[in-house]
């Protein structure tokens, strides 16, 4: 279902940005808009893995230094049938955890110190079985498309805005709906590709915690550790960039109401009662 979901989500980026072009008038505008954001894009995508672990200070620990870590991510990467990542440690109290790289050859994860402190050896399984799903299913290659289509759709945006301030004659004799339609579409289309894209994000979070929770067999240590996480968050709450945000097990950004349709992650409350639906525990009406 999630599958569809993101095959859905993307399909109505793609017709959102095809709307948003035809607007402006011919394809050259919204050709070169594409490709502005395809190359931004390719480049987020290509060297994603340092820019990150480079903005929180991440630092790459060999198997003499994290003996046990190593030993837990070897034992789930040969299990998932991936070569072994490398391994960072980053020095904060908020505990959380990522993956990033460009594919599973150039995969990397990394984990705080604070979630060592305060999860279980199960429960951090349960954590690094999900990062290790995100590089299985290559969810960093399809929040990079999903990013460049929703960062195209931003650019024809702003072409139509300036197009319609300098768009000359031949506007002034377009119908009073159709300029109506164009204000409305250069305000109301970025925000609707980036609640698309935000919905991506939460799509490929669901299939990670289940593909997380096949990888270790036990959807409850990942369900107490998302439970800890999210405490830890709120009672340790980390600055965090909120372009990278995504790439986090639980939100390093704090939200709720309306905020939470910009979360780039599900309710943790959704996530641990699939979790405990997956391992047979039934919650009380």
């Amino acid at each position: 279902m999630n599958k569809l979901k993101t095959t859905f989500f993307l399909a109505l980026l793609t017709g959102l940005f095809i709307v948003v072009g035809s607007l402006i008038g011919g394809q050259s505008g919204a050709t070169v808009a594409f490709v502005i954001a395809l190359v931004m894009n390719f480049g987020a995508y290509w060297f994603s893995d340092k820019i990150v672990l480079r903005m929180y200070g991440a630092k790459q620990v060999s198997e003499a230094e994290a003996p046990d870590l190593h030993r837990l991510v070897r034992n789930l990467a040969t299990r998932a049938q991936l070569p072994m990542p490398k391994v960072y440690l980053i020095e904060s109290d908020t505990p959380n955890a990522f993956a990033t790289g460009r594919n599973p050859q150039h995969a990397a994860v990394a984990v705080t110190t604070g979630i060592l402190r305060i999860l279980s050896e199960d429960e951090l399984t349960g954590v690094m079985a999900h990062e290790l799903s995100h590089v299985t299913h290559r969810d960093i290659l399809i929040s990079t498309v999903a990013a460049t289509i929703a960062g195209a759709i931003s650019y024809l945006a702003q072409m139509l805005q300036w197009a319609m301030i300098f768009g000359g004659g031949d506007r002034e004799e377009r119908h009073p709906l159709s300029f109506v339609a164009e204000i409305a579409v250069m305000i109301l289309a970025p925000i609707a590709a980036t609640l698309i894209h935000l919905a991506v994000s939460r799509s490929r979070e669901y299939d990670a915690d289940l593909g997380g929770a096949q990888l270790c067999g036990h959807p409850l240590w990942l369900a107490e550790a998302l439970r800890k996480l999210h405490q830890g968050a709120q009672r340790f709450p980390m600055q965090a960039n909120p372009s990278t945000a995504h790439l986090f097990i639980v939100s390093p950004l704090t939200g709720n109401g309306i905020l939470s349709l910009f979360s780039t992650h599900p309710p943790i409350e959704a996530r641990i009662a699939r979790l405990e639906a997956m391992a047979g525990i039934r919650r009380a009406a």
